[in-house]
């Protein structure tokens, strides 16, 4: 890992649900810049100083507005409720050309959160890349992984499937995978994002059947050393 893919400073929109803070800890105690996006502009900020006083000063979190932060980032992740999802990917449109989204959206429809319920875009990715366009690079990660995993100070039983809408787009996903502390895996283009959204719905079936918190996936069978650093 380059020292310099540090220096990108990147936004966390929805970083003061549970699964946006889990990133914004694992970001910034990875020493990235971190922003974090909210529709309420004091919240954000509220969440950032928090974040900064519980981390300590060598952290950089600021808070602010969905757009604004978008607008400021190089890297902007999603990570918001899926009923939220197309009316924040249209507001911050604009903010976003040139840039990489990580959608860590997934499409779960209450009240039945284990069973999978893909919208007609095929996933939420898709769904982002039809309303952002081709201008913007889009990805999908974090979906596997649970906020509280996230939180936590060691290291997480969970591997991380990168899809996305080109091969750059992928590796540069994965290079900030690895560096918040994860092994992250090129699963292929953005279509497979269905079946990577659709594992968390499986997931959290399984936590509730086995009285779980943590249930997660690993890739066996491919040696380590081949997963781009």
């Amino acid at each position: 890992m380059k020292t310099s893919h540090l220096l990108f400073t990147v936004a966390v929109i929805g970083g003061t649900g549970k699964e946006g803070k889990g990133l914004v800890f694992r970001l910034a105690r990875a020493g990235y810049k971190v922003l974090i996006g909210s529709r309420s502009l004091k919240k954000a900020r509220s969440n950032a100083a928090e974040f900064s006083q519980n981390l300590g000063s060598n952290v950089v979190i600021y808070g602010f507005t969905n757009i604004s932060a978008a607008r400021k980032a190089d890297i902007v992740i999603l990570a918001v409720p899926f009923s939220a999802h197309k009316d924040i990917l249209e507001n911050i449109r604009k903010a976003m050309q040139g840039k990489l989204l990580i959608d860590a959206t997934v499409p779960l429809v209450p009240p039945n959160l284990s069973k999978v319920q893909m919208p007609p875009a095929g996933s939420a990715a898709q769904e982002a890349h039809e309303i952002l366009g081709d201008g913007i690079q889009v990805t999908t990660a974090f979906q596997n992984i649970s906020s509280a995993s996230l939180m936590e100070e060691g290291t997480v039983d969970c591997d991380v499937l990168v899809s996305g809408t080109s091969e750059a787009a992928r590796s540069e996903t994965i290079k900030l995978v690895t560096t918040i502390g994860f092994t992250g895996w090129d699963a292929g283009p953005i279509e497979n994002s269905a079946v990577v959204e659709g594992l968390t719905s499986v997931l959290i079936g399984i936590n509730k059947k086995y009285k779980s918190t943590s249930a997660g996936i690993r890739i066996s069978g491919v040696n380590n050393s081949a997963v781009s650093k």
